[in-house]
């Protein structure tokens, strides 16, 4: 019986110890294999394209036209015919100043002009006689046509100069009148009848403040790298806490074209027609801008840009070899952001960058 066990135990262990030498060469095989291919990345590809994108930004409701009435002259405040939040219509009277000294200097120069009228009427009647007598030789010495001449010259000389005066003194006397430059609404009067206003006065204050509400500019600040996506035609929305759940729409009617020293951006305006409308000026609007890039420009997934203390990159794939290619971002549309750098379409990156992925691996692309 013994005899019989002793082989069949032999046998046993001469298979055991096969089975786990093909076991063991099996596992050391698998390893090899993982520690050759490197570890497994989800990639995206790089795409060139050109799509329009949303920005909200602040923005600001001002008056179309808006301008400070000063007066032209010194005087007082004889009468004033409007308040604040009068209409009024382009040319229409404001108010009357009172200066009895520009009146008298206007009376004064007319006269002036017809003193200096008379004396060039005389003169150019002498002339005429003088050279008509001169006709018969020896009748006139020629140096007394010349001077003859020569003071129907000063004479007409004087009048022209006395007639200019005579009208500016009149152009003077118009600025007696405060008129309106346009039509508006006055929002502004900062003076009472009887006030001594024009130069020399203590603190230069205007009479009245003018603004034009029947249109309206909205005005926004572009930032820097949305700058050149605001093509002519752009279309906005913009909604104001007195309308709520309204959007009202506009269209970009010009821009600054240079950037704002202070905010590094554009200025961009929105002409508003605001007939019945209800719109204020000095209202603030939170404004939904749609932007275009003028060319296209590359995207990538979000997920794809590494913000480092080194700064910002992606991590592409050569020949399945990591590199890390620095980036500038622009704006972002959906799950995809704009990126500028050493990039063209149709480049692979990986989906999801990391800082701890370092370049130079070899990875295999799921």
């Amino acid at each position: 019986m013994r005899s019989f066990i002793y082989p069949l135990i032999v046998v046993s262990l001469i298979v055991l110890h096969s089975c786990s030498g093909k076991q063991e060469k099996t596992g050391q095989a698998e390893v090899a294999k993982k520690q050759g291919s490197g570890p497994s990345f989800k990639v995206a590809t790089v795409i060139s394209e050109q799509p329009e994108f949303s920005i909200i930004l602040p923005g600001e409701l001002l008056p179309y036209e808006q301008v400070n009435i000063y007066p032209k002259i010194k005087g007082f405040i004889k009468k004033i015919y409007v308040d604040r939040g009068s209409y009024v219509s382009k040319g229409q009277l404001l108010a009357e100043l009172e200066a009895p000294e520009i009146g008298e200097l206007y009376s004064a120069r007319q006269s002036a002009t017809g003193t200096a009228y008379q004396k060039y009427l005389f003169s150019k009647q002498s002339y005429n006689r003088l050279k008509e007598a001169s006709n018969k030789s020896g009748a006139v010495a020629t140096i007394e046509l010349e001077r003859a001449y020569a003071q129907l010259l000063g004479d007409s000389a004087s009048y022209k100069s006395s007639g200019s005066e005579a009208s500016a003194s009149g152009q003077i006397k118009n600025y007696l009148r405060i008129t309106a430059p346009f039509s508006g609404v006055i929002t502004g009067r900062f003076i009472s009848e009887g006030a001594l206003v024009g130069d020399n006065t203590a603190k230069g204050e205007p009479l009245f403040q003018l603004a034009q509400q029947d249109k309206l500019r909205l005005t926004v600040a572009i930032p820097e790298k949305q700058a050149q996506s605001l093509p002519p035609g752009t279309k906005a929305g913009f909604t104001v806490v007195d309308f709520p759940g309204k959007t009202f729409t506009a269209t970009l009617s010009r821009n600054s074209g240079a950037l704002d020293v202070a905010s590094r951006s554009v200025i961009a305006e929105f002409d508003i027609p605001n007939s019945g409308t209800g719109l204020r000026a000095g209202q603030y609007a939170k404004v939904n801008i749609r932007l275009m890039r003028a060319q296209p420009t590359l995207w990538v997934p979000a997920t794809s840009v590494v913000q480092a203390q080194s700064g910002l990159f992606v991590i592409k794939t050569e020949k399945n070899i990591t590199k890390r290619i620095p980036v500038q971002t622009g704006t972002t549309a959906d799950s995809l952001i704009e990126v500028f750098g050493d990039l063209q379409a149709g480049d692979t990156i990986l989906l999801k960058g990391s800082e701890e992925i370092k370049e130079g691996i070899k990875i295999i692309k799921m």
